[in-house]
């Protein structure tokens, strides 16, 4: 059975079993553990603070195999080394990086001190877009350690949006056959979920991949991992998911979850000072801004929960299902909206037609 895909018993990742079976190896068995996060799926995951005297730990489970750890291990190291703020892994006291318990890897690092990033304070919001960007800058010639897989992304972005138009369409077809409350709400919204995935499915066609630049990604660049301490420097953590990717998927992924929420609200001026911040360091050419519409464009929480409906319609919750709609489609106006002003920008910025 692959590493990732085993669970293990929710008593031996109990508080005082760590204690007594991982924490002796950095020699803190005598600390106080209180386990902060616990995930039982297949990617099992638990994340515990670690008190001891003055000083306080990560401590953290990790879901991948040794060799991608090694990965992880690298791009932390790689970005330390280049003066963004990360917490290290720390060594055991025989100077490994992690420890093997019964199968199960684990990994410490400092606890971080601070408040997560505030998407409703625009210096947060603008300091962690131009933190992106030295990130970026300096590890467009990343490598890491023999030994480490390497873990790449690249997924073509045209390829996904035809993908996922494709699989809206026949959800719309389904909608008229099985014409029940979620198909009803579905319908109602359609017509305007249908342009912005033609929009950006026009505009993705255009995209020249090769254009795109490259770098060590993130992507889980969010506010819950990003952590401004008490002097307001920005620290960025959990490094679980990142790889080698374009630029500007990170970049994406950061704004799509700073212009969804209700309070920011497909806010026109915060995304382009957003990109103007992260271009202080790294500048984009007219291809990332393409990519940029297309990923922001995409009507992706409309497709992904009818998508997963009609998929799982005869056992869902449908009326768990009609709230997430219901709830997903509420700024959809103000989408399409921000998806005709920004291509408006786009095309003014670089004197050319998008569509």
């Amino acid at each position: 059975m692959p590493y990732a895909a085993e669970t293990y018993s929710i008593n031996l990742l109990s508080e005082e079993n760590v204690k007594k079976c991982v924490l002796p190896y950095y020699g803190l068995q005598n600390s106080l553990v209180t386990q902060i996060k616990f995930k039982n799926t297949d990617k099992q995951r638990a994340v515990y603070r670690v008190d001891y005297n003055s000083k306080s730990f990560c401590l953290k489970k990790v879901y991948f195999p040794l060799d991608e750890l090694l990965f992880v291990y690298s791009a932390i190291e790689w970005f330390y080394r280049h003066g963004i703020n990360v917490p290290r892994i720390l060594p055991t006291l025989d100077r490994s990086r992690y420890v093997n318990y019964k199968d199960m890897l684990f990994i410490l690092t400092p606890w971080i001190d601070g408040e997560k990033g505030n998407y409703d304070i625009e210096e947060h919001v603008l300091n962690c877009a131009e933190n992106l960007g030295r990130m970026h800058i300096c590890s467009k010639k990343f490598i890491p350690l023999q030994g480490s897989s390497y873990r790449t992304g690249f997924n073509d972005i045209y390829i996904s949006s035809e993908k996922h138009f494709k699989q809206l369409l026949n959800c719309s077809n389904l909608a008229f056959k099985y014409k029940d409350k979620f198909s009803k709400k579905f319908l109602q919204h359609f017509d305007d979920n249908q342009i912005m995935s033609q929009i950006t499915l026009s505009v993705a066609s255009t995209i020249n991949s090769n254009k795109l630049s490259k770098a060590l990604c993130h992507l889980d660049y969010v506010n819950k991992n990003i952590i401004f301490d008490n002097n307001k420097n920005i620290w960025i953590i959990d490094f679980d998911k990142c790889k080698m990717d374009y630029c500007v998927h990170d970049l994406c992924y950061f704004m799509r979850r700073l212009l969804k929420r209700d309070n920011t609200n497909w806010d026109l001026k915060l995304a382009i000072d957003s990109i103007n911040a992260y271009e202080k360091i790294n500048p984009l050419n007219l291809d990332e801004y393409k990519y940029i519409l297309v990923y922001l464009g995409f009507p992706q929480k409309y497709w992904k929960i009818s998508r997963d409906y009609y998929k799982n319609i005869k056992k869902c919750n449908k009326a768990s299902f009609y709230k997430l709609l219901s709830k997903a489609v509420e700024n959809d106006k103000n989408q399409l909206k921000f998806i005709y002003s920004f291509g408006k920008y786009i095309e003014n910025k670089f004197n050319t037609k998008l569509y």
